[in-house]
């Protein structure tokens, strides 16, 4: 079974190119919808997270402050370093079980979408990798309007992450989502026969 990774930065539109490759019949293996799980899966992590982080992040139900959170790891890296050392081994985890389960139903292919392909060393298990690219005005833009955020902190945002011209050496396939949808979905439907070549035979039944 042939392992594809979809990863971007923000404002890039990777949740965009996501849902057409859904649309177009593929199986999508959600990354940040794993990270959710488990959460839930796994009490064990916010136990870790209370210990290293302290309770401000949980009410007084002992409910996670998920948002909260996401934005103190935002605005400081290390922190967040910290955070993905907790939780990655989870991810990582379940992401391989789960690629197991559609290899086992017949699937012949599964997309990853993951943000953090490239810094996670998710890629290393990848047989292909696309990248969706957009110039750094335009992520910036787009993070500004998206998060209604001042133009500073949208540059902030930006940059906090793995610069998107630096994840360009790791993909195999680069989308260029500068311009308007349309032409975002031609590249795509050029992908879709691409995959189809490579022994792609369409949509099956969920894992």
């Amino acid at each position: 079974m042939l392992k594809i990774g979809l990863t971007g930065g923000i404002g890039t539109g990777k949740s965009t190119v996501s849902k057409m490759l859904f649309v177009s019949g593929f199986k999508i293996l959600d990354a940040d919808l794993v990270a959710r799980q488990v959460l839930i899966t796994y009490p064990e992590i916010l136990e870790k997270v209370k210990i290293e982080f302290g309770e401000g992040y949980f009410d007084w139900r002992g409910e996670f402050r998920r948002k909260e959170f996401g934005n103190f790891i935002f605005r400081f890296p290390k922190q967040r370093v910290k955070y993905e050392a907790i939780i990655m081994p989870y991810i990582k985890d379940e992401i391989e079980k789960a690629f197991k389960r559609y290899e086992s139903n017949g699937e012949t292919l599964v997309i990853l979408d993951a943000p953090l392909l490239i810094e996670t060393g998710l890629y290393k298990e990848m047989d292909y990798i696309i990248l969706v690219w957009a110039e750094n005005k335009n992520q910036i833009q787009r993070v500004k309007i998206r998060d209604n955020i001042s133009n500073l902190n949208a540059i902030s945002r930006v940059n906090s992450q793995m610069s998107i011209e630096e994840k360009k050496q790791f993909a195999n396939i680069i989308i260029d989502n500068n311009a308007e949808v349309s032409k975002t979905e031609s590249q795509v439907r050029d992908i879709v026969e691409f995959l189809k070549e490579l022994g792609w035979k369409g949509d099956k039944d969920e894992v």
